[in-house]
């Protein structure tokens, strides 16, 4: 059963790097891919140095509570840690050379943090949690690094003038992204039976957004790989 909990934790994570690696048209070192992913792993630990004071401040209730946690708790903290992490090791690294790269390292962070979180939750929670993990927060954590990563190579290649811009939109978005995602999941959760009318109108908004995630990731994809291409 351990073996089985390993590979349903690891496996979503896995076949996404595979896919965003396969469409590179440069293929990057495979010492920066492995020093990324483990720098996503770091960035958990480092998530946690940001996200235990913030959670000292106060402990509110209802919607405010879930507020809290979804971007004081989860989206701040962990998205500021890889974006840390693709600053230390990624972004004046000579191999740092294409559009698609940030994006390529951005989800290859993100990766090192969503497995090593999906270990701890799906050891405590079993095959059904990695089945909903597979299918909707692994995903989402590539989701919220395109962004960081699409704006963080505007930042290094465009000479437009709006630098600083991309960089500040490369934190935003991505931290924007992964409140509401978390917020919508946290507040349903938080409500359960006793308002049925507002948990499936949540549930509505949520399917929504994913879906808008979804097309504005997989455009941001394809704008960089054209990008390149054209180059």
């Amino acid at each position: 059963m351990t073996m089985t909990f390993l590979i349903a934790s690891l496996a979503p994570g896995v076949i996404i790097m595979y896919l965003i690696y396969r469409h590179d048209l440069e293929k990057e070192p495979m010492r920066m891919l492995v020093k990324s992913f483990f720098g996503g792993v770091l960035s958990a630990f480092l998530s946690l140095c940001i996200s235990i004071p913030l959670g000292m401040l106060f402990n509110p209730d209802g919607a405010e509570s879930a507020t809290f946690s979804a971007f004081m708790g989860a989206a701040i903290p962990e998205e500021v840690a890889k974006w840390i992490i693709f600053y230390w090791l990624v972004r004046r690294s000579k191999h740092f050379d294409q559009y698609y790269d940030g994006i390529l390292y951005a989800i290859f962070i993100s990766m090192g943090f969503a497995l090593f979180e999906n270990l701890l939750y799906v050891y405590e929670g079993g095959l059904n949690v990695a089945l909903v993990r597979a299918v909707l927060t692994v995903p989402a954590h590539m989701l919220f690094a395109v962004p960081m990563g699409y704006y963080l190579s505007l930042s290094r290649f465009e000479t437009d003038g709006k630098a600083n811009m991309h960089v500040a939109m490369s934190l935003a978005i991505p931290i924007l992204l992964h409140g509401v995602f978390d917020f919508i999941l946290m507040y349903s959760n938080s409500i359960g039976d006793s308002n049925p009318i507002l948990t499936a109108l949540l549930v509505v908004a949520f399917v929504v957004f994913d879906i808008a995630m979804w097309r504005y990731g997989l455009t941001k994809i394809k704008k960089h790989l054209l990008e390149d291409k054209l180059r």
